[in-house]
């Protein structure tokens, strides 16, 4: 089996997808028969986004569970590959995304993390329009953080895999076991949270 994934440096890159589409199907296949090379090739491809949507999930403060979850997503993977079907109704991205999420919203539910201080250091910068303008871009970066961190976990995670990796309406309905009309009005629920996290920091 392949290698373990290294968070270092990835993690922070917050890839949404792999850089370069799917991973081939030549190498899926040998990654399949359980070819150490194509392994391996299929956990660099979809590492970063993996790695995103864990950070995303559980914040930023918690890298250690982040590198845990994103292992025991890849054994799953492995585990699971051969019966994955290339032609069916879920990329491999989408398929290995599902299981980083289903991991992340277990974690999520046996013990909820604290939202992590946003640190504001503008010292010497003060009356600057450019610190400003980075001050500001923080703060509603820490406002939509805070009102994600919020959420409770399958909210959250609907959110997410919708806004950040880009899955439909169906793919998301896959991943949470929920249907459709389950996932519209958690993505309503979730935008409407942000919209007034935000409303209050502007009223601020």
């Amino acid at each position: 089996m392949a290698n373990s994934p290294s968070a270092s440096n990835e993690a922070s890159k917050g890839d949404s997808a792999p850089a370069s589409g799917e991973l081939d199907e030549l190498t899926l296949r040998r990654a399949q028969r359980g070819d150490d090379g194509a392994c391996r090739a299929l956990v660099v491809h979809y590492q970063r986004p993996v790695f995103a949507l864990l950070s995303r999930m559980l914040g930023p403060d918690r890298r250690p569970v982040v590198e845990d979850l994103a292992q025991e997503t890849f054994i799953q993977v492995f585990r699971s590959l051969k019966r994955f079907a290339p032609l069916g109704p879920a990329r491999l991205s989408t398929w290995i995304l599902t299981i980083a999420s289903r991991r992340a919203v277990d974690e999520l539910r046996r013990a909820r993390p604290a939202t992590e201080p946003i640190e504001d250091d503008t010292s010497g910068l003060a009356g600057d329009d450019r610190a400003d303008q980075m001050t500001r871009r923080r703060e509603i970066a820490a406002a939509i953080q805070r009102a994600i961190a919020d959420l409770s976990p399958p909210y959250r995670a609907a959110f997410l895999l919708r806004e950040y990796h880009g899955f439909e309406y169906a793919e998301i309905s896959r991943a949470l076991g929920i249907d459709t009309g389950t996932v519209k009005s958690r993505l309503a629920r979730a935008r409407a949270a942000l919209r007034e996290s935000l409303a209050e920091m502007h009223d601020g």
